[in-house]
């Protein structure tokens, strides 16, 4: 997508996205030139990143499957990116057909995409806003038709709270999504974590001068973030532990992902 299409519409294509760059590794084909360069440059850095952003994707997949198993049927993903294959929509309606999704981006083509895809489903919509901003959100007419905030809805932060500095408080964004859901709702929660090699920093460094701010916090740090919440079984743990597959062996040198875990409201 090297040229101006119908995605990239007031699009400024000179400036890399986080949300695109996430596609340029996951082999997605909605990305600019732009994005492809950071992507390397990220990769020449940390050669595993590509392989952190594949498990992160499927902490999502395993998170999003097993919520709906326990019989949540409302999702809310937030900075939810470019669409690929194995969307949350995708798999929660796997499990039951009358889960509801919501996709909340800022990304112009993120969002113009998902809604490209969502034509037909009367269960998913996708919004663009800020995830920041909490009460534009949560306000939206366009949630408020879809995800009863009444019945258990499921807040979905994947690999984005590291894109949110210490300054804008991301623990307290989560605490007020968190205050707005009903008991028996669940907040998911994957970050790029401090701990591991000097590549990891380097490539921070690198996203932070170019897309405006990437910020690696510890384990702690993100157990924090889950304030009162329940943390369900085993915790909050590196991605590939999170309830990895049946018979899923990790294999080759121990890959380091970040942290990730799920929550549930009393």
């Amino acid at each position: 997508m090297d040229t101006q299409s119908r995605w990239a519409q007031g699009v400024d294509i000179r400036q890399p996205s986080s949300a695109r760059v996430y596609d340029v590794h996951l082999g997605g084909s909605h990305n600019f030139q732009v994005d492809r360069d950071l992507a390397e440059q990220a990769a020449a850095m940390m050669p595993t990143l590509p392989a952190v952003l594949r498990a992160n994707r499927s902490f999502l997949r395993r998170a999003v499957q097993h919520l709906a198993e326990l019989g949540v049927r409302q999702f809310l993903d937030l900075g939810s990116g470019i669409p690929t294959v194995g969307n949350v929509h995708e798999i929660a309606q796997r499990v039951d057909p009358r889960c509801r999704v919501v996709y909340v981006d800022r990304d112009l083509v993120a969002v113009e995409h998902s809604r490209a895809i969502l034509r037909g489903n009367d269960g998913a919509v996708a919004i663009r806003a800020d995830f920041r901003d909490v009460d534009e959100v949560l306000g939206d007419e366009q949630v408020r038709s879809v995800l009863d905030f009444d019945q258990p809805v499921a807040v979905l932060f994947f690999a984005v709270l590291h894109f949110v500095p210490d300054s804008d408080d991301p623990a307290g964004i989560v605490a007020r999504y968190a205050d707005a859901l009903s008991s028996g709702s669940y907040v998911a929660i994957s970050h790029a974590g401090s701990d591991g090699a000097e590549s990891r920093a380097q490539a921070s460094s690198l996203y932070n001068d170019r897309i405006g701010g990437f910020f690696l916090r510890s384990h702690a740090t993100v157990s924090a973030m889950f304030g009162d919440l329940e943390l369900i079984e085993p915790g909050v743990v590196d991605l590939l532990e999170w309830r990895p597959d049946p018979g899923e062996k990790r294999s080759g040198e121990p890959l380091v992902t970040g942290p990730g875990g799920v929550g549930r409201k009393p």
